[in-house]
């Protein structure tokens, strides 16, 4: 039974420097637009500060008035007033209107902004998944890098499109209306500062822990999301053993940290917003009180304004009420800003996994042997862009020459050692020889290493001593997509894609016609059972074939292998899903299909092996016997016991 604890997330670390890299890789990207759209924000957030400063006018221009008709010192004074206030109301409506036009101007970038940014990083994602090394998805659960593509790209997006935008313009305005108290008055402004101090405070205490569970449910969601899909695929598996009250259970557990780490960091944000809302209540309260006291007491103000104008003033009505207004939108934006960080620092936990996936090592290519076309002119081999089913390597020299090997499936292993885990061997002193058009059977217990002989024929790893020559080349020199092009393999799990019959087929070789297409599936024994399907050639797949059988999926994989008609098979227990009487057709076919290549077959069916040329028997990553059929049962070593039944490979 797996460890359940293998499915837990770590601790969760912040990342650093992930923001910066987001916003450089936004004006990377769109670099005109993402600055009109700052300039739009900023413009949208500096109008939006201004109101107070109108109507601390307005209640000075009507106090002024009210002040000169009592004193008897005009007579009609509401006519000049109201002209003058009008003027500002219209000035602001003014404002407001640009402000409504930066404002939908910049949404509508922003939407084309942030879906473009989403789409080049997903692409980035994906194109840079397509060149990592098979190890990669060997150790990362399926599930967890879809979550990917879903959890953490959607919280990628809302902090670009929403958390980001909000926080600029809550800054700004902090930052500008901050500006303007000082202008107005210096002793409500201190009165301010210290209730942002407390604002801060209880920020960096409620909203740090909030931030750092948001990372951890972030990792927590992936880890669910990949146990769902593994029990999904196996569910079969769970079915037969009975195994559902355990898969309950080590769900509950996944399920719970997921719960743990979202309870937490919600409990923390939902705290947030209350506090800072009293806070700000209670500091609008103070402002009111103790301005209302400076008026009665005739206290003198003092501000950047009063220094500038060069003589001090009271505080008046005007004013205070003003700064009132000040006071409650300055707190309001101080808590748009707090109530932004946890959606930023989840953005950041899913921007960090994404690069963390963008910036994952390719798979390393140092190869410069490349497969071409050839021809035969006159006993030698010259490159032609025409494909006549004659295959050589070119091999480029130091000196400038350049030298053509005709491809014939030769391959030797001299002396190789190979460790998935450092220090751990899996293969030791290890030497194949196939000769070109010779079958070669490996056989022996599961985890004797014979899968993984062929990994290494196709470099899917790299060996850690000894050589591997491909025709006389050593396989480090050819470049991996020559190299894996020359090969076919027909594994043991098939994978089948959303398409019909003849796209999957085709999959072999793309420019592959219809009729080349038949004629493979033909030869592996496909056409019967494929032109019996409800559309034929045509019917759908999807599900990797899950409308096929497992015998018939196998078919249409052998069929693959066979349309791109490679010099060199590998059959990695290609019929162990198929029954004995389908073996037989396919085996008339494989026969076929191994004429004249080489052919490595992994096979459990001692009888799919018996016409090998060869037949190595591993054990614990070791040749323990090597020959043909006839010579290892004269032998009666541990293949005559296996073939005899007399030894169980398990």
């Amino acid at each position: 039974m797996p460890d359940r604890n293998s499915h837990m997330p770590q601790k969760p670390k912040m990342q650093k420097g992930v923001l910066g890299r987001v916003l450089k890789s936004l004006f990377k990207f769109y670099p005109k637009m993402t600055v009109f759209t700052l300039i739009c924000v900023v413009f949208n957030a500096v109008i939006s500060s201004l109101p107070s400063i109108f109507m601390e006018r307005v209640f000075t221009v009507v106090g002024e008035g009210v002040s000169a008709l009592k004193a008897g010192l005009i007579t009609d004074g509401w006519a000049q007033f109201g002209m003058e206030i009008t003027k500002y109301m219209l000035t602001l409506i003014g404002l407001y209107v640009l402000s409504l036009v930066s404002c939908a101007i910049y949404k509508q970038m922003l939407a084309v902004i942030t879906q473009g940014y989403l789409k080049k990083m997903r692409g980035l994602m994906f194109n840079g998944m397509q060149d990592l090394p098979i190890k990669y998805f060997d150790t990362n659960n399926n599930g967890d890098i879809m979550s990917y593509y879903t959890n953490d790209i959607d919280a990628l997006r809302q902090m670009v499109s929403e958390s980001l935008p909000q926080l600029l313009i809550s800054g700004i305005m902090v930052l500008t209306l901050f500006i303007i108290m000082l202008w107005y008055s210096l002793w409500l402004t201190l009165i301010v500062i210290a209730g942002v101090v407390i604002i801060v405070l209880v920020t960096k205490t409620v909203g740090g822990g909030a931030g750092k569970y948001f990372v951890g449910q972030q990792k927590a969601m992936g880890k669910v999301e990949g146990y769902i899909e593994e029990m999904m695929n196996g569910q079969k598996v769970v079915k037969v053993f009975c195994h559902e009250n355990e898969a309950k259970a080590d769900f509950d557990k996944v399920n719970e940290y997921l719960f743990d780490q979202s309870n937490r960091a919600n409990r923390y944000a939902n705290m947030l917003m209350p506090i800072l809302g009293n806070i700000g209540h209670v500091l609008y309260v103070l402002v009111a009180l103790l301005g209302g006291v400076f008026i009665l007491k005739g206290v003198s103000n003092v501000s950047i304004g009063v220094l500038f104008n060069g003589e001090l003033a009271v505080f008046g009505i005007a004013l205070v009420v003003a700064f009132l207004q000040m006071t409650r939108q300055f707190c309001n934006n101080i808590n748009q800003v707090s109530n932004q960080i946890n959606s930023v620092v989840m953005g950041i936990a899913g921007a960090g996994r994404l690069f963390a996936l963008i910036d994952q090592k390719p798979e390393t290519d140092d190869g410069y042997v490349m497969l071409v076309n050839a021809k035969d002119e006159n006993g030698e081999l010259v490159e032609c862009a025409e494909h006549t089913g004659l295959w050589a390597w070119k091999h480029p020299h130091g000196d400038g020459t350049v030298t053509y090997t005709k491809l014939e499936g030769d391959i030797e292993m001299h002396d190789v050692d190979f460790e998935y885990v450092p220090g751990k061997l899996v293969l030791r002193d290890v030497s194949v020889f196939a000769k070109p058009g010779q079958k070669v059977a490996f056989v022996g217990a599961t985890g004797a290493g014979k899968t993984t002989i062929t990994n290494l024929i196709n470099r899917f790893y790299d060996i850690a001593d000894g050589k591997i020559r491909y025709d006389g080349i050593n396989i480090n020199k050819i470049k991996k997509a020559d190299l894996r092009r020359s090969l076919g393999i027909v594994l043991q799990d098939t994978n089948l894609f959303t398409g019909t019959v003849m796209d999957n087929i085709r999959y072999g070789k793309l420019d592959a016609t219809d009729e080349e297409c038949i004629a493979a599936a033909k030869l592996a024994g496909a056409d019967d059972f494929i032109t019996r399907l409800p559309e034929g050639y045509n019917t759908m797949l999807t599900s990797n074939g899950a409308n096929l059988s497992q015998g018939q999926r196998q078919l249409v994989s052998i069929a693959r292998a066979a349309v791109a008609d490679p010099p060199v098979m590998i059959l990695d227990e290609a019929t162990s899903s198929i029954d004995t009487r389908t073996e037989a057709i396919v085996s008339r076919g494989m026969d076929a299909l191994m004429q004249g290549r080489t052919v490595f077959v992994i096979a459990h069916r001692l009888s799919t092996v018996k016409n090998s040329d060869v037949i190595i028997v591993l054990d614990h990553g070791q040749i323990i016997e090597r020959g043909s059929h006839e010579k290892l049962i004269e032998q009666k070593g541990q293949y005559y016991q296996l073939y005899t039944g007399a030894f169980e490979l398990e």
